[in-house]
């Protein structure tokens, strides 16, 4: 078979979490080694791998239109479908979308099934075009994966099975593997991120990971993507004297109501949240606390709700995604009366979207006239190690690169901060 002059394109595309975006590099990575040019947006493409989320029922729907945009784009291309949505309903995709699947337990073939779908269009062999493994500020590293805690909720231990912990020397090996390329930050992730080690029972934990990529790697800057209420430790908060470590911790509240969160079978209680919340504030001056909120919950009263509103009052987070409930199949949640009504869902999910917004600006304002760590993803644009975006006032040359940063303003209709180098 002659070779073609170019290498074959392909879209490697991300919904839903970072353990997602995680598991997309892997593979674009794969995918690079072998030749191949990959792009993470959407555009017309030799194949396409689309890695699905099916947390709520938006996400679901998210990855279908997805789908049908690759096809669009490409008539042609072959569309490899994993994650997910992907686990939970492989056969429907399948079926009605004309789509290959690959499922969780064999994700990490889902590269292998682009390069063989490649192969069966008559793209296997061509020019190769030099390794792009590099070109990212930061990158997301699989630290674990599956979930033990099984909340009512939640879909995700189905889809994703228990927890496996990555081991530290495989997480350090590919930690340097990708500051040689020039990355700048790590984004430490999983499924379940603080509970890491949990099912190795040899005193392997996330203070110990992170002490080993502190000791044993030269990466500017250490995230922790995720972490329950319940393993915020003094231990693992000593790791934040190091300033390499970034001072943001996303904890998911879900409910400050206390029937609600037993309802939820969530680990913690709403007091119990609010200490965590207290210890990383006395331990890490300056930390953000974002947080992830469900609205309308089974049997979720106004108190409750009116809980959860003061929690937020009292914990002022510096930004919250919030959801409406959503029912997801082969969750015990799904075997409660959906109790409340859509309009009610969605009058709750309004008022607490606008009390979290409220917080967020209010957080953000109190870093006008302070200089900020800065990590350029382009010239104009970067994050804060407490996870605010910057946009530059002034064009200069500054894509990955750390750079302390004055504030001068709040742009009001973005929440974006704006500064200029100091």
């Amino acid at each position: 078979m002659p070779t073609q002059s170019r290498p074959p394109v392909v879209a490697a595309l991300t919904l839903g979490c970072k353990l997602n975006q995680a598991e997309t590099q892997q593979a674009a990575r794969e995918l690079q080694r072998h030749g191949c040019v990959t792009v993470d947006r959407p555009s017309r493409a030799d194949a396409y791998l689309i890695n699905t989320c099916t947390i709520t029922h938006v996400a679901d729907r998210k990855a279908r239109r997805l789908i049908r945009l690759a096809q669009r784009l490409a008539p042609d291309a072959p569309v490899i479908v994993t994650g997910c949505y992907a686990e939970r309903d492989g056969a429907s995709l399948e079926h009605n979308l004309n789509v290959q699947i690959v499922d969780n337990a064999h994700k990490s073939a889902a590269a292998s099934a682009v390069l063989e779908a490649l192969a069966s269009a008559g793209l296997a062999e061509f020019v190769p075009a030099p390794t792009d493994t590099g070109g990212r500020t930061r990158a997301f590293l699989k630290i674990q994966e599956g979930c033990d805690d099984v909340c009512a909720f939640c879909i995700v231990p189905y889809v994703r099975g228990r927890e496996r912990a990555v081991s530290i020397p495989q997480i350090v090996a590919q930690a340097r593997e990708r500051v040689e390329t020039g990355v700048r930050e790590i984004v430490l992730t999983g499924t379940q991120p603080g509970a890491y080690g949990r099912d190795r029972g040899d005193g392997t934990s996330a203070a110990r990971l992170i002490e080993a990529l502190l000791a044993e790697t030269d990466v500017p800057r250490i995230r922790y993507s995720s972490i329950q209420p319940q393993d915020i430790t003094p231990e693992l908060l000593a790791c934040w004297d190091d300033a390499r470590v970034c001072r943001h911790f996303h904890i998911a509240l879900q409910s400050g109501s206390e029937p609600v969160l037993q309802r939820m079978r969530r680990r913690y209680s709403a007091d119990q949240f609010e200490q965590a919340a207290g210890l990383i504030r006395a331990a890490v001056p300056g930390a953000s606390i974002t947080t992830d909120i469900i609205a309308g919950f089974p049997g979720e009263t106004d108190a409750d709700h009116a809980a959860t509103v003061a929690l937020m009052e009292r914990v002022r987070f510096a930004d919250v995604h919030v959801f409406p409930y959503s029912s997801r199949p082969n969750t015990s949640a799904a075997l409660l009366p959906d109790d409340v009504p859509p309009p009610i869902k969605r009058e709750r999910a309004a008022e607490l979207r606008e009390r979290g917004q409220a917080h967020t600006r209010e957080w953000r304002s109190a870093q006008i006239g302070q200089t900020e760590s800065v990590l350029f993803e382009s010239n104009k644009r970067g994050l804060t190690d407490t996870y605010l975006p910057v946009r530059a006032a002034a064009t200069a040359r500054r894509a990955n690169q750390i750079i302390p940063v004055r504030i001068d303003a709040l742009d009001e209709s973005s929440l974006d901060l704006i500064g200029e180098s100091a």
